[in-house]
């Protein structure tokens, strides 16, 4: 008697999209970033933070709402960390498609709409920036979101009873030479242009 196994490959095919609302998510001319939000600035030493290479970029508010300015994840994914305390809440998001596996992560975001675990598209909204009852709380330097593409999976953390959903962490706060950041991320601008290029 003979067996017949067939293995069933499935290829995914993902679209990446800009992670703010535009006119066109896939016009890259629309982000705008903060003074120092570019990718591989030297980040200056700060109380209990050493000097770093600025691991991904600083998303300024794409109009003047600040009630509801949503952000969107940039390519189907699956949310695997969640924290959502104050100006450091973070959504670290799981993306694979035919090509490569990548991790995105946003920061200094509220309103967080999803959570651990849950399958997201572009198409909704994941999050949104602070809105202005938020910065006047915890500072206006937070008009923005921190936007990280991972080249490897995220570090995963001992689970903390004041977040329970926080799995992971990015390696922000250890590139020290332009080798640790090659190693772990992706510059988001080139990584969503070779995207939309194709």
């Amino acid at each position: 008697m003979v067996s017949h196994f067939f293995i069933v490959v499935s290829i995914i095919s993902v679209e990446v999209f800009l992670p703010i609302r535009t006119d066109n998510r896939k016009a890259i001319g629309s982000v705008q970033l903060t003074e120092i939000g570019e990718f591989a600035v030297m980040r200056k030493e700060r109380p209990k933070v050493p000097a770093h290479f600025h691991t991904g970029i600083d998303i300024k508010r794409p109009g003047k709402n600040y009630v509801d300015e949503p952000i969107f994840a940039v390519a189907e994914g699956t949310v695997i960390s969640k924290r959502d305390d104050g100006p450091y809440a973070q959504l670290i998001i799981e993306h694979q498609t035919e090509k490569q596996k990548f991790w995105t992560v946003y920061e200094h975001i509220a309103g967080l709409r999803v959570s651990l675990h849950e399958r997201v598209t572009p198409a909704k909204p994941i999050a949104r920036f602070m809105n202005e009852v938020e910065l006047n709380k915890y500072g206006w330097q937070f008009d923005h979101f921190h936007f990280e593409i991972l080249k490897v999976a995220p570090i995963p953390v001992r689970v903390d009873p004041a977040k329970p959903q926080r799995l992971f962490n990015s390696y922000s706060l250890v590139c020290y030479s332009k080798s640790d950041l090659d190693k772990y991320f992706y510059d988001p601008l080139n990584f969503l242009r070779k995207q939309f290029s194709h």
